[in-house]
Formats: C-alpha cells, structure tokens, sequence
C-alpha cells in the first residue's frame, strides 16, 4: 500500500510541478509583457491547446499501453477531408461530426489490428499508416482542399459561447474530463495501466491484452478525430496536408505531463496540463515578437527537460522501494 501511495504523490508531485511551470512562464511574459495576462490571451492560450490536447489525451491511451502511434497526423487529415466533403454535400452537420468520430474510431481500430493481429511493432506498424492515411486523404480530394464549408458547422463547433469562450474549449474539457474517468475508475482503465506497466502478467491474469490495446488505439483515433473536426471549423476548409508533424506536438502534450513512453505511467489531467504549458509557452514568444524557429527549440528543451525529469522520478522510487525491501 506504501508503494501505491508512494506512486500517487509523485504523480500528483508532477502535475503540480506542470503548474507551477505554466504560473513561472505567466509570470515571465507578463514582466516583458502585460498584455500577456489579459482574459482575453488567457482564452487564446486555452484554445490553441485544444488541438493539441485532443491528440494529446488520445495518444495517452496508446503511451499507457506501451505502444505510440506515429499516425495520429495523418488520422486527423483524413477526418478532416472526409467531414468536410460530407458537409459540402448538404449533410446534416451533426451527423457528420457523429461519422467522423466513428471513422476515427474505426481508423485507430485499425492500427491496433494491425500491432496486435500481425504482431508488428507499434512503431513501424504506425509509421506505415502514416504514409498509408496521408496518401487516402490526397486521393480522397486529388491534392485539393475542401473548401465552403457551412457556416452552422463553423459557428456550433468553434463558436463562441459564455463570455465570448469557444465551443472547442469545452470539447476539449469534455473529452478530458470522460477519459480521465475512463482511466480512473473502471476496469478498462485498471487494465491499461496494467498492460504498460506488464503485458505478460496481465495476459496471465487473465486480461484480453488484444481487446484492450485495440480498444487504446481506438480512443486514440477519436482523439484525432475531435481535433479534426476542430480544425475544419476553426479553418473552414479541408486539408488533406493538415496534421503534418502533429503527432510529435501531441506526444510532447503526453510526455510533458508525465506519461511515460515505457508504459504504464501518465494520466490525463497530466496531459491536458501539459498541452496548456505548450501552448502558454508558444503564444508567449509570440507576444514578445520571438522568432517562429525559437519556439521549436524552447519546445524541443522542454521535451528532453520532462523525459529527464521522469527518468529521475522513476530512479528515485525505484531506490525507495529497494531501501524499503532491504529494510
């Protein structure tokens, strides 16, 4: 019981740890700048995470798993060229948001078909659909983007409601907000973090390893795919090159909050949390005028800096429990 508690504190150690990294870096943009700390920039910080939080939170699942999935980009390409021609056919916008989150679904299913039935690696077999649904989504539109897409899709899924807050911010809430219960208090949950943590032992127990893990990548698909449908409202158009380089964007969400890439570890507040501090960082350098090509190294610096932090954490308790044993 004393190691599980152990466990809990650091976990809730480093999602504190996120916070007071997100107020240290409103602190130092509100000294250059005041502007900074504005509700409306704090919105706007909210809702350029959305995107990278949906991804964030469904590849979690994948992470959890001891899996990845390099796809989840070009996932996001074809549910957005897809939603979009639908939409541009007259469908009702409703129904087409309800089919796009089913393909996704059915497009993470997939790739957990193909890891868990063929027995390929997640990585290769994910770098492969990559290039797979990149390709369906420029065949689907010849190359071109979708364009006029309505505005009554537009405004109920990137509009803005109380107090000029956008809808996609309650979407990615929401979305949050079920996968952390998702994780947290049901079976499934239990067995996902069992599977990352030992696929053999849970197999042993009884588990359907297979089931959960194609039942992972799914959520993961459904991640992508609110973050299309997302996109496609914010942008109003359809674009089968979107989502190139998103995957690294919502891994980054992931390993900054704590998930780690061995398995077994991470949580979903820890990555909302850390696709806030994404974007809190981004938006700031953007409002003291820092060159685009800074942000990719301060976001690069503050990978490698979460990764060694988690490395550490892991040594840490893993040396209290041996000088607790030898005890």
């Amino acid at each position: 019981m004393d190691g599980k508690k152990k466990k809990k504190n650091i976990k809730i150690i480093r999602e504190f740890g996120i916070i007071v990294a997100i107020l240290l870096i409103a602190i130092i943009f509100t000294l250059i700048d005041p502007l900074y700390v504005t509700p409306y920039n704090i919105i706007s910080i909210i809702e350029q995470s959305t995107i990278n939080g949906l991804m964030g939170i469904g590849i979690t699942f994948a992470i959890l798993a001891a899996g990845i999935d390099l796809s989840i980009g070009s996932t996001f390409a074809i549910i957005i060229v897809c939603v979009g021609k639908l939409l541009v056919s007259g469908i009702n916008p409703i129904l087409a948001i309800i089919i796009g989150i089913g393909l996704g679904f059915a497009v993470g299913i997939g790739n957990g078909l193909l890891i868990c039935k063929m027995n390929i690696q997640p990585f290769v077999a994910t770098l492969g659909t990559m290039s797979l649904y990149r390709g369906i989504a420029y065949i689907l539109t010849g190359g071109w983007p979708v364009l006029n897409i309505p505005k009554n899709f537009r405004s109920m899924v990137d509009g803005d409601i109380l107090y000029n807050i956008p809808v996609s911010i309650f979407i990615l809430l929401l979305f949050a907000f079920l996968t952390h219960i998702l994780l947290k208090y049901t079976r499934f949950g239990i067995y996902i973090y069992a599977l990352g943590g030992n696929e053999e032992a849970t197999r042993l127990s009884g588990v359907s390893v297979d089931r959960v893990k194609i039942l992972a990548y799914g959520i993961v698909g459904i991640g992508a795919a609110l973050a299309g449908i997302v996109m496609l409202a914010r942008l109003g158009t359809g674009e089968p090159s979107a989502g190139q380089g998103y995957e690294l964007n919502a891994i980054a969400a992931a390993a900054i909050g704590g998930a780690s890439l061995a398995g077994g570890k991470g949580s979903i507040i820890g990555t909302f949390l850390g696709a806030i501090l994404l974007s809190a960082l981004k938006v700031g350098l953007i409002v003291v005028g820092v060159d685009t090509f800074w942000q990719y190294i301060a976001t690069g610096i503050i990978i490698i800096l979460a990764v060694y932090i988690e490395y550490v954490q892991s040594k840490l308790y893993s040396k209290s429990l041996t000088v607790r044993y030898q005890e």
